[in-house]
């Protein structure tokens, strides 16, 4: 706490003084002796008074976990902004790259969070994959996605779908096509496991399906997966926003 590495679920500093509160929400940010750095350098895209829009590399995670504490996304906008209030609206893989918004102040970050789970706003990638020249597309892909082993990796299984993903074809060239995939759900690694799930894995993909584990520090392979658009009618305002990530796929 004298540290500075501990804050509540809006976001504030939690220090030997708060006072206690019934389900005070309560985050550590971890100290790791050693952390490997992330080489790439995220930008920003649009500051406000209630919205940041930050455009993420791979490799970076938004949030602290496992062994990245320093080197995440949220960390390094706080720094770099001063800005102790920042909360990521919502969450992106670290293999994966694009937009995440984040909310800038408390007074109005719960209308923000509601564009998320009333499902109010319009996100799409764009990903490297497999052909799938048997397919018809546009094509919509439905199951249902639960934990699997080990504990970090995702599975279909036979039931009711709580996972939908609809697939597009940007661009057909030789053995990999780029695609665009809307999400209309939102599970953990679902366009990963869709995708695989259909035989087109994405490019450099090390957990579907392969359980190959990148070692620290190699960032020769980035996941071909980019969070490209974000859509949205502001809630404040009632106008309408939209932000394109600037970063590229390559195979």
């Amino acid at each position: 706490m004298a540290r500075g590495r501990v804050i509540d679920g809006n976001g504030q500093w939690v220090t030997p003084e708060t006072p206690h509160r019934p389900g005070l929400e309560v985050h550590y940010y971890r100290e790791v002796p050693e952390e490997t750095p992330v080489p790439f350098d995220e930008i920003v895209l649009h500051e406000d008074a209630d919205l940041l829009v930050a455009d993420k590399p791979h490799f970076l995670p938004v949030t602290p976990a496992g062994a990245h504490v320093h080197e995440t996304l949220l960390g390094r906008l706080i720094r770099r902004t001063g800005n102790q209030s920042l909360v990521p609206l919502h969450r992106i893989d670290r293999e994966t790259a694009g937009l995440v918004l984040f909310s800038t102040h408390p007074r109005s970050r719960s209308v923000y969070q509601a564009l998320f789970r009333e499902r109010r706003i319009h996100k799409q990638y764009e990903a490297i994959a497999p052909a799938l020249p048997e397919i018809r597309f546009p094509y919509t892909r439905t199951s249902r996605i639960v934990a699997g082993e080990p504990f970090f990796r995702m599975q279909e299984i036979e039931g009711a779908a709580n996972s939908e993903t609809r697939i597009e074809v940007i661009e057909r060239d030789g053995e990999f096509w780029r695609y665009a995939l809307t999400p209309v759900t939102g599970r953990k690694h679902q366009l990963r496991v869709h995708m695989a799930a259909l035989g087109a894995p994405i490019a450099n993909d090390d957990l579907y399906p392969s359980l190959h584990r990148r070692e620290a520090g190699d960032h020769s392979a980035p996941l071909q997966l980019l969070a490209k658009r974000l859509d949205f009618i502001d809630p404040l305002s009632g106008v309408g926003r939209a932000f394109s990530s600037g970063f590229m796929l390559s195979p």
